[in-house]
């Protein structure tokens, strides 16, 4: 399990790195001036950097491994994070969140691959997903620690030691991980090559509206329009929405650990991902549909943050498919659709939220969790006529 644990601490601050504005967004918004679209900006600047980097480093772990594509890639994370520190625009703030998302984009995608190659392939829902429950707490650590911090030393201070932090874990990372034994069995296979095969696998495409649209919902919640949502309609001081913004994070995390070990009751996949997909689609057409009750919306942020952490089990759906000779490729592909759908969604939701905002916004944010729940029910239906695979056939 040394494998894991290492791979740990740098998840932690991946899930920090992309859930922190949403802490400090108002305190950005007020000092740089900042409006709702901006703010989506921001965050869809750290999608982007993710993104771009996800084929290079699928190839570059089937080709060169995990040891040394991990920690060389979290150099960009600590000069993204001092750049962001600095910042006195949004286009500098954008530029410093695309060199974090470079420096994210190997660590969850390098467990993947360590976890799908040494560990048997039954533990492999169970790895992934209690690598993104207990690696959470980054999202702990970007709520009511990360709003007390900035109460204190300002976000400037705050991200600055989250520089220092990062660049100590690159650093311990490049001591510990080990490459596994290179595949033999199966003739090198091009970059370009190998994501066409990965393309041409028809079992996968069921999976890839759900893939593209769970996790951007939850993510643009949680990352994006909770704090500004509890803030717009509640009117809540930062640390009060922080503290919110901590249940929710916490709820994630024990949803992510609780859907671990789902397989071994349910026996394969698809139903686990089918009945936690619905009850986030119902937590989001609960915030849309319901009176404004400050405590009801803490509740169904909640229930949609723990019900929505389908990631792990799609990745482990999506990973039966895949050859072991392109798994590199292969689940760099399929987190391009997890994170890939925030890049539309985020941007998209940020236009629509900047004009509805010019009313009343409960309305506006009725809208938004709406619009979120037809999304998920839509690429729930297509989801529908995929094929399971029996965790013991594997």
């Amino acid at each position: 399990m040394l494998a894991f644990f290492s791979f740990l601490s740098g998840y932690v601050l991946s899930q920090f790195f992309r859930s922190f504005l949403a802490v400090i967004a108002p305190e950005l918004g007020k000092e740089l001036g900042l409006d709702p679209q901006a703010l989506a900006a921001l965050q869809t600047a750290w999608i982007l950097g993710f993104i771009v980097m996800q084929f290079p480093v699928g190839w570059a772990l089937d080709a060169i491994g995990p040891r040394r594509t991990v920690p060389v890639t979290m150099v960009a994370a600590v000069i993204g994070a001092l750049l962001f520190a600095k910042a006195e625009s949004g286009f500098v703030l954008q530029i410093a969140l695309v060199l974090i998302g470079i420096g994210c984009s190997a660590i969850y995608m390098g467990a993947v691959y360590v976890f799908g190659r040494i560990y048997p392939p039954q533990r492999f829902a169970l790895l992934c997903s209690w690598l993104i429950g207990i690696g959470s707490a980054g999202n702990l650590i970007a709520a009511s620690p990360l709003a007390y911090a900035t109460s204190l030393i300002g976000w400037r201070g705050a991200m600055v030691g989250m520089a220092v932090i990062t660049a100590l874990v690159a650093i311990l990372l490049a001591f510990i991980i080990r490459n596994p034994p290179r595949v033999t069995t199966a003739r090198a296979v091009g970059l370009i090559e190998g994501l066409r095969t990965i393309f041409s696998l028809r079992a996968l495409w069921p999976l890839l509206p759900i893939s593209t649209i769970s996790y951007a919902v939850l993510i643009a919640e949680r990352g994006l329009w909770a704090g500004p949502y509890l803030t717009d309609v509640f009117g809540l001081a930062p640390v009060e929405r922080g503290t919110i913004l901590l249940i929710m994070a916490a709820s994630m995390s024990a949803g992510a650990l609780i859907y671990g070990p789902l397989d071994r009751v349910f026996g394969g996949y698809k139903w686990i991902s089918v009945i936690g997909t619905a009850i986030t689609a119902a937590g989001f057409l609960g915030l849309a549909l319901f009176e404004p009750s400050l405590t009801r919306s803490a509740v169904l942020l909640s229930v949609l943050g723990a019900a929505g952490m389908t990631y792990g089990v799609l990745m482990a759906h999506g990973r039966a498919f895949v050859p072991d000779h392109l798994l590199g490729r292969g689940i760099t592909f399929l987190n391009i659709l997890f994170i890939g759908g925030a890049a539309i969604i985020q941007p998209i939701s940020g236009a629509v939220m900047k004009q509805l905002l010019e009313g009343p916004p409960q309305f506006a944010y009725a809208v938004l969790h709406g619009g979120f729940a037809i999304l998920l029910l839509m690429s729930l239906a297509i989801y529908l006529v995929s094929k399971d695979v029996r965790r013991d056939h594997l």
